[in-house]
């Protein structure tokens, strides 16, 4: 098996690989975000060179982005912010006090180190599932009363690729990520939700309903796209105390 790297300047590094009875060219991109090109062994490197090129857009969107750093001092949703601080020791310790999310970590330990990151997240995940639970359904509530919406029950959960959902029952579900976004594009998807208590679908009569209550609901639907359901970090390579 003969493997070769090449430097592409839309796609990185690509490593193409020669295998005995590949019938065809292959592309995939691995956990860490290396792109690899497998190719039978009679055909020629810069054919794999050129499959990459043309592959390069979809490759920008379905490469595994790098995982930023949650930072000393950031900002956690609506009410909390992350304090890294060392203290003697050999774990790493978390504690939410009033609106600080503490990570204590051992004096040898950085705050970038992954065991450190890990108990950041945890506890940040805390945080922003107590803000949540606080706030969400207090305000879901006001919406509905104000617009005329009924619906069964709301719970705040950890949810992966959406930001809530309602059931056939008229159960709300709420993502705990939301407290990261704006308040208006919270409120975008609250009365969202609400609309799906009198349709389900995305039908034209709920888009009708949505945008009575929610006017300016296609220019919120573009922002929120600049937003994902996941634990906010800075880029990798910041300055961590």
């Amino acid at each position: 098996m003969a493997v070769k790297s090449f430097e592409l300047d839309k796609v990185g590094t690509v490593q193409v690989i020669k295998r005995k009875g590949a019938k065809s060219l292959r592309l995939s991109i691995a956990a860490d975000g290396k792109v690899r090109v497998t190719i039978p062994s009679w055909a020629t490197y810069s054919a794999a060179v050129d499959f990459a090129n043309a592959r390069a857009d979809w490759i920008e969107v379905n490469r595994p982005q790098q995982k930023g750093l949650l930072t000393h001092g950031q900002h956690i949703g609506k009410a909390h912010r992350l304090v890294f601080q060392t203290a003697p020791g050999e774990i790493v310790r978390t504690r939410l006090s009033g609106s600080e999310i503490r990570i204590i970590r051992p004096t040898t330990m950085s705050a970038d180190d992954t065991e450190a990151q890990q108990a950041a997240e945890r506890a940040s995940i805390r945080a922003l599932r107590t803000q949540a639970a606080k706030l969400l359904p207090v305000r879901l509530k006001q919406l509905a009363e104000n617009y005329g919406f009924s619906y069964n029950s709301v719970a705040v959960k950890q949810l992966k690729g959406r930001w809530g959902s309602c059931d056939t029952h008229r159960h709300i579900t709420l993502n705990l990520f939301l407290m990261q976004l704006p308040w208006h594009l919270i409120d975008y998807v609250l009365i969202h939700e609400l609309t799906h208590t009198k349709h389900l679908n995305h039908s034209a009569d709920f888009w009708t309903e949505f945008q009575r209550h929610e006017p300016r609901a296609k220019a919120y639907r573009t922002q929120i796209r600049n937003f994902k359901p996941i634990l906010e970090t800075t880029e990798v390579g910041e300055a961590v105390a």
